[in-house]
């Protein structure tokens, strides 16, 4: 399935659930706000336990829609350049002689 359909399906099912629920609440003639937020919590309830699959493809999509993300923004070459390479070294270099002066300093 399409992601976009995935998340029109999804989203369209857990809106029938709230107007169900919505609309058994108001025929009970509870006051309206109230019924609003217990028909929320009932459907978001409902939703979690009955509506996994569309949950989860949902869910799906939305992690491969991140992934490819994430792709198109890493570079294309895996491989480090030379400037690294050099800030590398030295970066390490500066942290080898900074731990080497702190033993120094404790020896003594």
């Amino acid at each position: 399935m399409k992601p976009g359909r995935t998340w029109l399906v999804y989203t369209l099912i857990r809106l029938g659930l709230f107007a169900v629920v919505l609309a058994v609440l108001l025929l009970l003639q509870i006051t309206p706000w109230l019924a609003a937020v217990i028909a929320a919590l009932v459907s978001l309830s409902l939703s979690i336990i009955f509506l996994r699959k569309p949950r989860e493809e949902a869910s799906k999509t939305l992690y491969q829609a991140r992934e490819n993300r994430h792709e198109a923004r890493r570079p294309k070459s895996a491989t480090t350049s030379e400037d690294e390479d050099v800030e590398d070294s030295a970066v390490d270099a500066a942290a080898a002689d900074v731990s080497g002066g702190a033993t120094a300093a404790t020896e003594k």
